[in-house]
């Protein structure tokens, strides 16, 4: 059997179950969503250690709380929220909406997130009434199977179709390509190579750009809960995910102290000029980022620029002096490597920051530590970004956490900025079509020329 055929087989028994599926009642659907989640909560563990053995990437112990966290918090933003049939009355302007399943969507997963993302991603594309298929990273296929494995189990134990769910077991870039152009809807999580071919297959597609979150740090705060929040979310999962802040935008007036408060939190500071340039050239070889520091630790990663910091140091602490094109170390990390840079204004912060989203970055997020809103807002409109986290934590917050309004996930949107359709997180809204019906207001007030056209 050849590929294609192979591929057809999963969507056409995807498909047997999605429509059996469609004919479920709310608390049907809400049954199986809650299933999927808590299977993957109670064996957090086991899958976390799974994809640190086979990717060789990230920390057991945040993983651990990645898999169980997430599926929690989904779960818990699901949960009675009307998702099938009529979804909402909007009778101030006579308008019904009806929601109904786009059918059978595809799931590229990344290697960084192996368990987490085909989870939340079946989570909301069951929420809305459709089946997936799960195409996992080649370096992480053991875990993305497993992962699926145990959520087909969770449907078998409640009698419901397990091709609800379906992985493809032997991964290729054709195997991807056939996912994205012969299911409905595809969600792509990963390079930007795969994003782009999922923009290119012909169905509707939901993608992400790169990441490069530009952390900006006011005259305002207090500069050791800043400290501790930037260091826990550079340092989550050895900094493999996009939500981890890049570059740290502090005031010259208080530069020094926030080092010695960075450092404080186990950042290894990176001083000379022949150190950082060491550095550069280890971790960016001609522009682009060294596979081979992407969810390692920050002695490995010194290792190879020649350098040595102590066994306890959970990251380490670069002082830039440019950015943009001029600065790769301002560029996405996928590594627990800080980027830190003085500003004397926050407008000189804000402009540079936009310098360094231009080069890389355009789209996703911010954070902003800061209590002046004046200069929040400042920020807000001049940032090219989709999400401006204020005092959270980017690792966890920019996802979607119980301290913000922001819908968990595990693919954030970065608008035409990054080239994608959404510039918000997906969720399952983004998973379905919605039918309206109008109403005729034939009592609604209707203006004349002179009230329409009047300045």
């Amino acid at each position: 059997m050849d590929t294609k055929e192979y591929i057809q087989g999963l969507i056409d028994r995807a498909r047997t179950a999605q429509q059996e599926f469609e004919t479920y009642s709310q608390e049907q659907v809400d049954k199986a969503v809650r299933a999927i989640g808590k299977i993957i909560y109670d064996n957090g563990e086991m899958l976390a250690r799974m994809a640190v053995d086979e990717t060789r990437m990230g920390k057991y112990e945040d993983k651990i709380v990645k898999n169980k966290a997430k599926a929690k918090i989904v779960w818990y933003k699901l949960k009675g929220v009307k998702s099938r049939g009529i979804i909402r009355y909007l009778d101030d302007i006579g308008i019904v909406e009806v929601a109904k399943p786009i059918g059978v969507i595809g799931c590229v997963a990344p290697t960084t997130n192996p368990t987490m993302t085909p989870n939340h991603n079946a989570m909301i594309a069951l929420k809305g009434g459709n089946a997936i298929i799960v195409c996992p990273h080649p370096r992480a296929k053991e875990t993305g199977i497993k992962t699926v494995e145990l959520m087909r189990q969770a449907l078998r134990e409640i009698g419901y179709p397990e091709d609800l769910i379906q992985v493809v077991p032997e991964p290729t870039m054709e195997a991807s390509g056939l996912i994205m152009q012969l299911c409905d809807a595809c969600v792509s999580t990963g390079g930007p190579g795969m994003v782009k071919a999922a923009y290119s297959s012909g169905k509707p597609a939901f993608g992400v750009g790169a990441g490069n979150v530009q952390s900006l740090v006011d005259t305002d705060v207090d500069l050791e809960q800043a400290a501790e929040k930037i260091a826990r979310s550079r340092t989550y999962d050895n900094g493999v995910l996009c939500t981890c802040e890049q570059c740290v935008h502090i005031p010259s007036a208080k530069f020094d102290a926030m080092v010695a408060l960075l450092q404080a939190q186990g950042g290894a500071y990176i001083g000379s000029d022949a150190d950082v340039a060491a550095l550069r050239k280890a971790m960016f070889p001609n522009g682009s980022i060294n596979k081979d520091v992407v969810g390692s630790t920050p002695q490995a990663i010194a290792a190879l620029a020649g350098l040595t910091v102590p066994e306890e140091a959970r990251f380490l602490l670069v002082r830039v002096t440019k950015g943009g094109r001029d600065e790769d170390l301002t560029k996405e990390k996928l590594c627990p490597v800080l980027a830190i840079c003085p500003y004397d204004s926050w407008e000189g912060a804000v402009d540079l920051a936009v310098r360094n989203l231009k080069n890389e970055g355009a789209g996703h997020s911010t954070i902003l530590h800061s209590n002046n809103k004046a200069h929040v807002e400042y920020a807000a409109v001049r940032l090219p970004v989709s999400r401006i986290g204020v005092n959270l934590v980017g690792s966890s917050g920019l996802g979607g956490g119980f301290d913000c309004g922001l819908n968990p996930t595990a693919t954030l949107g970065c608008g035409t900025w990054g080239n994608n359709s959404i510039s918000e997180n997906l969720w399952w809204h983004h998973l379905v079509n919605i039918s309206r019906i109008a109403y005729q207001m034939p009592n609604n007030p209707v203006p004349t020329d002179e009230e329409i056209w009047a300045e």
